[in-house]
């Protein structure tokens, strides 16, 4: 079992910067990939990023690509999402999760999260 634990998550002006890390425990071992989803009120979960342990590969949506970086830290079990320029439309809980499957984009594929961590962009 692997259980996935959020920080980071707060207030930012547009423009602005934040960090979010997401630690893991348990048997991490088994798992491929782990990625960025956020739920925007009135809206599906959507893919963020993602990053494959093996290669260290990151994978990005469009709509982050240039703005967020996506970062792991094998030693610490650790996974971090560096957000810049900010807008408005960002604001939104943050979830981390995990998979042991290859497609990295779809939540389903993910069976374990983390309970989110709300991220407030501010004008």
């Amino acid at each position: 079992q692997v259980q996935l634990v959020e920080s980071g998550g707060g207030l930012v002006q547009a423009g602005g910067s934040l960090r979010l890390s997401c630690a893991a425990s348990g048997r991490t071992f088994s798992n491929v990939a782990m990625g960025w989803f956020r739920r925007a009120p009135g809206k599906e979960r959507e893919f963020i990023a993602a990053i494959t342990w093996s290669g260290s590969n990151a994978y990005y949506a469009d709509y982050v690509k240039g703005r967020f970086t996506i970062s792991g830290d094998n030693a610490k079990n650790t996974i971090y999402l560096q957000m810049t320029r900010l807008k408005l439309e960002d604001t939104a809980v943050y979830y981390c999760a995990a998979t042991d499957e290859r497609i990295v984009n779809i939540a389903t594929q993910y069976p374990y999260w983390g309970q989110g961590t709300q991220v407030t962009v501010s004008s």
